[in-house]
């Protein structure tokens, strides 16, 4: 039921005025820009505005009079501070439908259009940076990192190429990726996010949506110039969003021993002559946020005999409806996007990752578990009912050894 929602079509900026899409071309000409910023609503090809989740604070920003409503960005100097791409994948159809490949380059690839006057954002940008984190540190103390000057100092300081990328939907791809009518799926998208976006439902001819989501941030270690060589090496931590772990260190799971075991293997691989990349999600809580998340635990510990790995993910279930968001079908597309076809040493124990890497066509040589050492003492649940559930396997198991159904092996 549509209910006392009004639908609007906005007649005025049907194509004609605005850059067609066409999603899987070869060049960014033939593609065309994504335009979904609203100086010019004639101009606008894609359904949504810019910046994601944040641009709530945007229209605050506009509505106290601290931002002006037709601001256009100078774009000078922002460019990428390395190039990425273009690679074969971002033309293979299917390959890429979470995410604008060539949204790091727009001023570049687009400057034609942005001379007349369109008003095109970059989804993404590169830049360098040093990251510093307790547990590297220690690990050089152990003996398992060694400085070299280049990747790693003696000080723990590592250097490493930074992208953030906000998320770009291609509808019709993204209906195929998960089976479904594109139809159903604009109309889930209109309804689940009360009405707030009409045209999902009235502009078909708008195939492309600015989601108001949290996005990600690649931290890549080495030569990024070998990404997309069959002869790179690469090692792959992907870390979906934790704060209450990652920032404070919160022991009851294990997600920041695995971040920064994970980055040691990234450090590894680019000392080696490798690649090592770090994958960072927006997707706190499963994706069901931070709100279910702290209610789970609630349910979890106060419910009789504490808490218990046979009952982990069923409390989850329990309150959220189900035990997962994240929807890993999405994940590969980053990985398109960098040109990688394999990775060589996987720092992750989920099942549902690794199956969705392998689906896409990535070869994935070896897995790599969280040493046992790194475990925190009040995450030894959490480690127990992920392997009673088949959480992370190189046998296939017989029903008896599983806990939960098959194929309901959760992720880290």
């Amino acid at each position: 039921m549509l209910g006392h929602i009004v639908l609007t079509s906005h007649p005025h900026s049907r194509a004609g005025h605005a850059c067609g899409i066409e999603w899987d071309a070869a060049t960014a000409a033939e593609r065309g820009p994504v335009v979904a910023s609203l100086a010019n609503p004639s101009h606008r090809n894609a359904i949504g505005s810019h910046a994601g989740s944040y641009a709530i604070y945007r229209a605050l920003a506009v509505a106290s009079g601290q931002l002006r409503q037709d601001h256009k960005p100078d774009l000078t100097d922002t460019s990428p501070a390395e190039a990425i791409g273009p690679h074969p994948q971002w033309s293979e159809t299917g390959k890429i439908v979470s995410l604008d490949p060539w949204g790091h380059c727009v001023g570049e690839v687009f400057a034609q259009h942005i001379a007349q006057g369109a008003d095109i954002r970059p989804t993404i940008a590169i830049t360098k940076a040093h990251i510093n984190m307790p547990e590297l540190v220690a690990a050089m103390a152990a003996g398992r990192l060694k400085p070299d000057g280049q990747i790693l100092d003696a000080h723990g300081n590592v250097r490493v190429t930074k992208a953030a990328i906000d998320p770009v939907w291609y509808l019709p791809g993204l209906a195929e990726r998960f089976k479904v009518k594109e139809s159903a799926l604009r109309r889930a998208l209109f309804e689940q996010t009360g009405g707030m976006f009409p045209e999902l439902v009235t502009r078909p001819d708008l195939k492309v949506f600015l989601p108001p989501i949290g996005g990600m941030t690649l931290y890549i270690f080495g030569d990024v110039g070998k990404l997309g060589r069959d002869e790179t090496r690469i090692a792959c931590r992907l870390h979906d969003e934790c704060n209450g772990s990652d920032v404070f260190g919160s022991d009851i799971c294990t997600c920041r021993p695995y971040l920064a075991h994970g980055i040691e293997v990234c450090i590894e691989m680019a000392q080696q002559g490798g690649v090592g990349l770090v994958i960072y999600n927006r997707k706190e809580g499963r994706a069901l946020g931070e709100v279910t998340k702290f209610l789970v635990y609630n349910a979890r510990k106060r419910q009789t005999g504490g808490d218990r790995a046979e009952t982990y993910f069923a409390r989850t279930e329990c309150v959220a409806g189900v035990q997962d968001m994240r929807f890993q079908e999405l994940m590969p597309d980053v990985f398109h996007w960098l040109g990688i076809r394999r990775i060589d040493r996987w720092a992750s124990m989920s099942n549902m990752k690794h199956g969705a890497l392998v689906d896409a066509g990535i070869d994935v040589v070896e897995r790599v578990p969280i040493p046992d050492e790194l475990i925190p003492a009040d995450a030894r649940v959490e480690m127990d009912a992920k392997m009673a559930a088949g959480y992370f396997l190189t046998y296939t198991p017989t029903p008896s050894e599983l806990l939960e159904p098959k194929g309901r092996a959760l992720m880290d």
